[in-house]
């Protein structure tokens, strides 16, 4: 992880965006997560159920070792295991196997825990069942999300919609913002920026969900772009948060041009429960 005042100016000599990051870079890993992740969906859908549980779990890796920088201590073998069984559950066998492995690890966590003595127990623990609900279910929520016929759809519109968010927001916030949204939290973000990722996740998501799913109506669509605009926004912060705290810059360097693969997923682990939701109500699988 890269511990550094948010803002420092790039290194001279590398390309870079007018908010810092390497743009061509960037677009590039961006096709490529953006072209594993259709072959997958639409081929064998177990390859992205895998692939989500690696990135999730490579995640994890770099909040349990950022939290270190405050002491705190999670076990991150009962979090490592619940995050691959939660969303094979979830998949297999539904919501309630979800909810019953989500259960199973944060009782994981205080059992394993127990060994090390009761200083900073509750700190440690409270730490990881944070963990669980921030990725454990989230990657249990994105699994029933695949798990209908039209799963591989559905989760196309859940990315899609997430990605329009950071694509209009990016391009509007460097060209047009001026006004800042949370300038103590993220001093990048503006309004303008928030109001370019709603126009673009209200196209995108009334688009494909009238064009992907059977009954899908464009204003469904627009819906579900629009609490996703606010769900990605929200995500966004939440890490920009948690990163304010730990006192890093990024979680890590994984993704070249993005930063660390929890820079990349915060957006996505906040929408995943409204997108499905939402879907679920307009469209019941």
């Amino acid at each position: 992880m890269e511990v550094a005042p948010e803002g420092t100016p790039p290194p001279e000599g590398k390309r870079a965006s007018r908010t810092g990051r390497n743009l061509p870079l960037a677009i590039g890993v961006g096709i490529a997560l953006g072209a594993l992740t259709l072959l997958s969906l639409y081929t064998v859908k177990e390859i992205f159920l895998a692939v989500m549980v690696i990135f999730l779990s490579l995640g994890m890796r770099e909040l349990t070792d950022a939290f270190k920088c405050r002491d705190i201590r999670v076990p991150f073998i009962p979090l490592a295991t619940g995050m691959v069984v939660t969303p094979v559950a979830a998949y297999v066998w539904g919501s309630t196997a979800a909810v019953a492995a989500v259960s199973l690890t944060v009782l994981a966590l205080m059992m394993v825990r127990m060994p090390e003595g009761a200083d900073g127990y509750v700190r440690d623990v409270t730490a990881g069942t944070f963990l669980t609900g921030y990725l454990v279910l989230m990657g249990g929520i994105v699994a029933l999300l695949m798990r209908p016929d039209d799963g591989d759809h559905r989760t196309v519109i859940f990315i899609a919609v997430t990605v329009a968010s950071d694509i209009g927001g990016y391009f509007a916030g460097s060209f047009l913002g001026k006004h800042k949204l949370a300038p103590t939290i993220s001093p990048k973000k503006t309004w303008e920026g928030v109001t370019g990722s709603a126009l673009t996740c209200m196209v995108v998501g009334g688009w494909l969900v009238a064009w992907l799913l059977d009954g899908g109506q464009i204003w469904h669509g627009v819906l579900v772009g629009l609490a996703a605009v606010v769900t990605a926004t929200v995500g966004d912060l939440i890490e920009s948060m948690i990163k304010r705290d730990l006192g890093i810059k990024d979680m890590g360097t994984l993704l070249p041009g993005h930063g660390g693969v929890m820079d990349r997923l915060d957006s996505l682990v906040a929408t995943a429960p409204v997108v499905w939701l939402l879907l679920e109500l307009f469209v019941p699988s």
